[in-house]
């Protein structure tokens, strides 16, 4: 295997707490040294390779990514999925179980981990299903998932109502160490919605979609996490009063944690209406975005920005991102969700909720956080990297020497704008297209292999 040296870069490795100008040296797929040594040690036949102006950190996780596979391979598979992976800067991601079938025993997670190791471009852990059928009805075969490999279970797509049964799950994952990650929405209170219940919704005549529909789940997820003692992570939180209970939750000690999407720390319900409205009335708050002419168009109604959950009010992206600075919400993710175009060249009401996001997830974020002052950089690299490592277990997101050669190289200041052609996915239903973007993954390594560019 090739040994590569890494030049002249910025170091950020919240893990080892290193941030400052640094060489790598990486060899039989390991971190050999960093620093100085790195130099000294590094063989005649190394390629050495010059990031000056660039920031070389842990390879990133995203532990919320639909990669389709089995069953709905028009819309991405392994080996898509895990390319735009790569070029978005990902070097590890856990796939979700709402798969056709779905991954809820072991003979789909062999059969996913084997199609990885065949196609994969980057790590990819399995998480597997809470309940059977993704039905939340009768709980999957927990103990055989975990022997199968899987890293936490969630019926992601879905949300267990039955409370009984999901303090049963709860009490089974802590069995076998398994964080179970829970798509909080009660259905009594979401019914039929399709946008955030708000002003923009009325104005727009589509059915409401109440926040405290999210809410009331999160607080049912803490009540459970306490009574039980296992780890709860509420995945995509999107409302104001989801990141006060967390918030408040994490201060008394209960082993909850939570994730947000770019998607949801960057828009707002305003963009249902048009661009023009959304720029209008609303802004982006995105760094660099104000007063700009070269800024996208969207219509009304586009079905781009149809997700689950919805973006919600200025109020709560607001939430979103004081959460994500001060810690309540420790982890950053994507929520990829790819579909096939004609799936969403739909009327709102009947379009698939999602959209992909591994390839803008780096610059939304430097956008919002870095960027704006919020966040230094070694603080939202650990969003990526530190804090989904700890919660799922693993040992990654750290360049340590001797640990796996898993990199993320990128540019911080990098400006570029996001059109179809860039993606490596096999859906094209982003909102980001055409938004003018700052930070981009330049080189990506996987267990010292480069797999992007």
């Amino acid at each position: 295997m090739k040994a590569w040296l890494l030049t002249g870069g910025r170091v950020v490795d919240p893990a080892e707490g290193r941030d400052g100008p640094a060489d790598v040296l990486i060899q039989d797929g390991k971190i050999v040294a960093v620093g100085e040594a790195a130099a000294a040690l590094c063989p005649p036949d190394a390629e050495r390779v010059d990031v000056r102006g660039c920031v070389v950190s842990p390879g990133w996780i995203d532990m919320h990514v639909h990669l389709r596979e089995p069953g709905q391979t028009a819309k991405e598979t392994i080996a898509t999925g895990t390319a735009a992976a790569a070029r978005g800067g990902f070097t590890c991601v856990v796939c979700m179980p709402n798969t056709s079938p779905p991954i809820d025993n072991a003979g789909t997670v062999a059969l996913i981990r084997q199609r990885a190791a065949e196609q994969a471009h980057v790590h990819v852990l399995v998480a597997g299903a809470i309940t059977k059928g993704l039905a939340g009805e009768e709980l999957a075969p927990i103990g055989g998932l975990k022997r199968a490999g899987v890293v936490a279970i969630t019926d992601d797509g879905r949300c267990v109502q039955n409370h009984e049964l999901m303090r049963r799950a709860l009490e089974y994952a802590r069995m076998f160490n398994l964080p179970v990650l829970d798509h909080c929405q009660d259905e009594s209170l979401v019914s039929d919605g399709v946008a955030h219940e708000g002003v923009w919704s009325v104005l727009l005549g589509l059915r409401g979609w109440p926040a405290v529909g999210e809410t009331l789940m999160v607080a049912r997820d803490i009540l459970l996490a306490e009574l039980t003692g296992c780890h709860v992570h509420c995945q995509h939180l999107s409302a104001a009063g989801s990141v006060a209970l967390v918030r408040e939750a994490r201060r008394r000690g209960i082993p909850v944690s939570a994730e947000a999407c770019p998607h949801h720390f960057v828009l707002t319900d305003a963009a249902l209406a048009g661009s023009e409205k959304f720029w209008a009335t609303d802004g982006t708050g995105v760094w660099g975005m104000a007063g700009r002419r070269d800024l996208p168009h969207w219509p009304a109604y586009d079905t781009r920005f149809k997700m689950n959950p919805p973006i919600r009010s200025a109020r709560d992206r607001e939430a979103i991102l004081e959460g994500v600075a001060d810690g309540t919400i420790e982890v950053l993710a994507t929520d990829h969700a790819p579909h096939c175009s004609y799936e969403k060249e739909v009327e709102f009401d009947y379009a698939p909720f999602g959209i992909t996001g591994l390839e803008t997830a780096l610059p939304l974020a430097l956008m919002q956080f870095y960027h704006s002052g919020r966040m230094t950089l070694a603080d939202l690299i650990a969003r990526f990297t530190v804090g989904p490592a700890r919660i799922l277990g693993v040992d990654k997101g750290t360049l340590r020497p001797g640990a796996a050669a898993d990199i993320t190289v990128f540019d911080p200041d990098a400006e570029w704008v996001f059109t179809p052609e860039d993606t490596r996915s096999k859906s094209r239903n982003s909102p980001f297209y055409g938004w003018p973007l700052k930070g981009r993954a330049v080189m990506t390594f996987v267990a010292g292999r480069r797999v992007y560019p």
